[in-house]
């Protein structure tokens, strides 16, 4: 059972201002949350495997293939500066330590 002055401690932990109704609010739904678990662990997991999800999912993805891209003298001319076959871009790490 959660009382008010640990959902005080939590919010103060967790760096919140709760008001007075708040806190009594808070007290109340953290105690059903608490109680739903109580039932929870009532039933009998022994044969059901352990899961990150109740359903299962994958992911579809296409295989990487690389291309050439057509158009590459193109796309360098349009680049405001370029150095080879690459765009020169300004410098935005600086090498000074502190």
């Amino acid at each position: 059972m959660i009382d008010r002055e640990e959902v005080r401690r939590v919010a103060n932990l967790a760096r919140l201002e709760i008001t007075e109704a708040e806190e009594v609010e808070f007290t109340t739904q953290l105690n059903s949350i608490l109680e739903y678990f109580e039932q929870l662990s009532e039933l009998d997991t022994t044969d059901v495997p352990p899961t990150t999800r109740a359903i299962e999912t994958s992911n579809i993805t296409r295989p990487d293939k690389l291309t050439p891209f057509a158009y590459k003298e193109e796309l360098l001319k349009a680049a405001p500066e370029q150095q080879g076959d690459f765009f020169r871009v300004p410098k935005i790490i600086s090498s000074d330590e502190a």
